[in-house]
């Protein structure tokens, strides 16, 4: 009775044993035969591995092919326009130069103007004007963004950029929304604290310029030389804190918008359970170190849901 008892539980671990060979030579041939991209799928070749390659770039500008969001938005930085081109919005192209070049004219003009007359309200118009220029700028890059696949949803590039452009906007984009006042309230207190730090540096290395310099006797400052030099330091490093701080938050905000929106797919389900039930391989006839063709191999598959 032992003994055939025995030979029953060898029999039965030489069919445990078969069955995890075979599925250990599957899955390895299979690991290293599987395709895992898609080969009609244009904008994985040749440009995975870079993180902007100019053949793509101009490839989908002459819509000869996909590109991807991020290789378009840092060539549109350089090539204006080049995002209405590639979403064939080219009516908008002539307003686009349009108001860049009269912004950028009408500013050098002021400033010239400026140079020659000194006269405050051209270095004003002169700063109106290239800030109506960036704004422009910035519509542009906005825009080319937004009208970009707008039936692909989630897109995390287009998150990432969003946030890039106006912090906050990936978080909407997300529809969290929740989360952008949070932002802002970061951004404004560290922007605070900048100014704030950054005036009080700038008036004591003015008392401390005046205490130390050549008509130092001329001045009347409130405190010593050495004083003022102290509190310069120290504001001033208050405010290089203030600015780690600002762009700190600022990129807070754009990573936690590229990781969410990759996250909008991601199933959060309660259901964990484990499933063991019996099961017959058959052996592939390929594999030399398994049983001979026809016999099948029993064991007990397990199968984790979580």
């Amino acid at each position: 009775m032992t003994f055939r008892m025995l030979r029953h539980i060898a029999a039965a671990l030489a069919l445990i044993s078969a069955a995890a060979q075979v599925a250990s030579a599957q899955f390895k041939e299979e690991a290293f035969t599987q395709s895992y991209a898609d080969p009609n799928d244009t904008t994985a070749r040749d440009t995975t591995d870079k993180l902007f390659s100019f053949k793509e770039f101009f490839g989908g500008v002459s819509h000869k092919r996909d590109v991807r969001i991020g290789t378009l938005f840092a060539g549109s930085m350089l090539f204006i326009g080049s995002e209405q081109i590639y979403n064939r919005d080219y009516w908008k192209l002539p307003v686009v130069y349009g108001g860049i070049g009269a912004g950028v004219g009408l500013g050098t003009y002021y400033r010239l103007r400026y140079n020659k007359t000194g006269e405050l309200k051209d270095r004003q118009m002169s700063t109106w004007m290239f800030a109506g220029a960036g704004l422009v700028y910035w519509g542009t890059l906005m825009d080319g963004m937004i009208r970009y696949k707008r039936d692909v949803y989630p897109n995390p590039g287009k998150a990432t950029i969003y946030s890039i452009l106006l912090p906050g906007l990936g978080q909407v984009y997300n529809g969290e929304a929740w989360k952008v006042p949070l932002y802002w309230g970061f951004m404004a207190g560290a922007t605070h604290f900048l100014l704030l730090n950054n005036t009080n540096y700038k008036r004591y290395k003015r008392i401390h310029n005046e205490a130390t310099g050549e008509d130092a006797a001329s001045y009347n400052t409130p405190i010593s030389g050495e004083t003022a030099k102290y509190y310069r330091d120290v504001f001033r490093r208050y405010r290089d804190y203030s600015i780690v701080a600002l762009m700190g938050f600022y990129l807070l905000q754009v990573i936690d918008a590229n990781v969410f929106a990759y996250m909008q797919d991601f199933e959060v389900n309660d259901d964990l359970s484990i499933q063991i039930r019996p099961t017959v391989i058959t052996p592939d006839v390929q594999y030399a170190a398994v049983p001979a063709p026809g016999t099948s191999a029993f064991g007990l598959s397990i199968g984790l849901k979580f």
